[in-house]
C-alpha cells in the first residue's frame, strides 16, 4: 500500500489565455528561466523548463495572453551558483524581460536575488523550495509556485508522525548538507521536541555521496523507529533504501518531489510515506489528461508525472 498525503491541491485551470489575432514577436511577453537542466539534481529541475515550454507553446498557438505571445528564454545554470549569477545579469540587462524564474537548487538563489533586486526585476521560484522571503511579510519582488516550503513542511510532517505513531517516537532526521535543508531539519527537531517526541540521531549528508550506508547505520544504531528527511529527492530516497538494506523496520516520511510518484511505484514499500502539494497523475483528473495530451504533442525526455510543477508555474 502506498500512502499519499496531500496538503493542498494547486492544480487548476488557466483563465488568462486569450484567442487574439497574431501579433509581432516584438510584442511578446518575455520571461527568462534559469534552470538546473543538466548536472547534479537535474532530474528535479529540467522537467520544469520542459513543462513550461509545452504550456506556452499551447498558449501561443491559441493567440497568446491578451493577444501577446510568450517568449520563454531558458538558460541552464547546471545547479551552479556562479552560473545562476551570470544568468541573472543577462536577464537583468534585457530591457524586454518582465519576469525571471528560478528552477534549481537553493544554492543558486542568493546570487540571483541580489542581482535582480538591484535591477528591480521580479523573481519567481518554480519547482524548488520556497524561501522564507515569499511568505508574509513577503518581499515585493519574490514569488513562489510550489508548497515545498521552509519550516512549514517540517512542522506538518512532525504532526503527521505524532498522529500515526502507536509507540513512543524515536526519530532519525536526515538533511542534505546545504543550508536550507539543514534549517528545515533543525526546525523538525524543535517541533518534535515540542510534541514530546525524541530525536535520537540527526544526519547531514554531503551532496555528492556515493555511499549512504554509513548514515543509515548511525540512524539504525541509535534505535530510530521513525525517519524524516527534508532534502532533495536523492538524499531522501537513498537514505531510506540504505536503511531497508540493513534490515531497518521503521517508517519514513519525506517530501514528495516531482519524481516521487514514479519512485513510489518502483519502491513498493508501505513504510515509505511522502506528502506534497499536487494530486498524483494516478488520480487521472482532467488537468492530468490535458498535460498527457500536450506531452504527446510536444517534446519531453521525462515521464509525464514529472511535469506537474512546471505546469503549475506556467499557469
Amino acid at each position: 500500500m502506498i500512502r499519499k498525503t496531500a496538503i493542498y491541491v494547486l492544480i487548476g485551470t488557466a483563465a488568462l489565455i486569450a484567442t487574439a489575432p497574431e501579433t509581432k514577436a516584438a510584442d511578446a511577453y518575455t520571461v527568462g528561466i534559469s534552470a538546473g537542466a543538466t548536472g547534479r539534481g537535474s532530474s528535479n529541475y529540467a522537467p520544469i523548463a520542459q513543462s513550461l515550454n509545452l504550456y506556452f507553446n499551447d498558449v501561443n498557438a491559441r493567440g497568446g495572453i491578451n493577444g501577446h505571445p510568450v517568449k520563454l528564454i531558458v538558460r541552464d545554470n547546471q545547479n551552479n551558483p556562479s552560473r545562476s549569477a551570470s544568468d541573472a545579469k543577462k536577464f537583468a540587462g534585457n530591457g524586454d524581460m518582465l519576469l525571471v524564474m528560478n528552477a534549481a537548487l537553493s544554492s543558486t538563489y542568493a546570487p540571483m536575488i541580489a542581482t535582480l533586486k538591484k535591477a528591480g526585476m521580479p523573481l519567481m521560484f518554480a519547482g524548488g523550495v520556497c524561501p522564507r522571503a515569499v511568505f508574509p511579510p513577503a518581499d515585493r519582488l519574490q514569488f513562489c509556485t510550489t508548497a515545498f516550503a521552509a519550516n512549514n513542511d517540517s512542522a506538518w510532517a512532525m504532526k503527521l508522525i505524532k498522529e500515526l505513531a502507536t509507540v513512543p517516537v524515536k526519530l532519525g532526521l536526515v538533511a542534505m548538507s546545504i543550508p536550507i535543508s539543514r534549517n528545515g531539519i533543525d526546525h523538525a527537531e524543535k517541533v518534535a521536541k515540542e510534541l514530546g517526541m525524541q530525536t535520537v540521531d540527526k544526519e547531514n549528508v554531503p551532496p555528492p555521496t556515493p555511499n549512504y550506508a554509513p548514515f543509515a547505520t548511525k540512524i539504525k544504531a541509535a534505535g530510530a523507529n521513525w525517519g524524516f528527511s527534508w532534502a532533495p529527492w536523492v538524499t531522501q530516497v537513498k537514505t531510506f533504501e540504505a536503511l531497508r538494506k540493513q534490515g531497518w523496520k521503521g517508517r519514513y516520511v519525506s517530501y514528495g518531489h516531482i519524481n516521487s510518484e514514479t519512485e513510489l511505484a518502483r519502491i513498493k514499500d508501505s513504510g515509505f510515506i511522502v506528502f506534497g502539494a499536487n494530486a498524483f497523475f494516478q488520480d487521472n483528473l482532467p488537468i492530468h489528461k490535458k498535460i498527457r495530451s500536450m506531452a504527446k504533442k510536444g517534446k519531453t525526455s521525462y515521464p509525464v508525472t514529472y511535469l506537474a510543477e512546471g505546469w503549475v508555474a506556467a499557469m
